[in-house]
């Protein structure tokens, strides 16, 4: 028997099937109006496809859970069509559509780790480390006297991530980037 997830379960992250397609909750809101009953609205993104679906779930509603397994996969290299990955263990490798990991592609480097997710055996997409540590390739210089109160520039990292840094912060530093909301974290000393 299939596990099933109610409502009171969602949460960031979780991963359920929905008309026989694996979905990621990326946002949930429980809702109590003032008349009528309780509900729950989400944001759910398609896994294979990269869409977002806006959903509203009655209380007590229960979904399956999707059929999802992780590995833990080494980034080999890709070309215009496919992102190919090994496994550490096993040695096999798996190619994914680089249609389906266009927003983390910019993050993926030679021989990074990363979690691969299969859905009913074939790989649909990726999970990247929470932060990474990379050096900035090239920024622009910081003004003296530009200080404005959390003012940012943009900053190419040598994966070709572009992210927005604190306006001291300089070329060929090492710093440390939140993968999920791609922003600067902190320098690395």
């Amino acid at each position: 028997m299939a596990l099933r997830y109610d409502t009171s379960d969602f949460r960031n992250g979780l991963k359920v099937e929905i008309d026989g397609r694996p979905y990621v909750v990326v946002y949930f809101q429980f809702v109590k109006p003032g008349k009528g009953t309780a509900f729950t609205r989400t944001k759910l993104k398609n896994m294979i496809t990269g869409a977002v679906l806006d959903r509203t779930f009655r209380t007590g509603e229960k979904v399956n859970a999707a059929d999802v397994e992780d590995h833990v996969m080494q980034f080999l290299y890709s070309d215009s069509d496919f992102y190919y990955f090994m496994n550490t263990e096993t040695f096999e490798q798996v190619a994914i559509p680089a249609s389906s990991i266009k927003d983390q592609a910019p993050f993926l480097t030679e021989n990074v780790e990363i979690t691969v997710l299969f859905f009913e055996g074939r790989p649909v997409n990726v999970e990247l480390p929470n932060f990474i540590e990379d050096t900035i390739e090239y920024c622009e210089p910081g003004v003296r006297g530009n200080t404005a109160t959390g003012a940012t520039k943009p900053a190419t990292l040598a994966c070709g991530a572009v992210v927005q840094v604190p306006l001291f912060v300089e070329q060929g530093e090492r710093i440390r980037v939140d993968t999920r909301t791609k922003s600067y974290v902190s320098r690395v000393k």
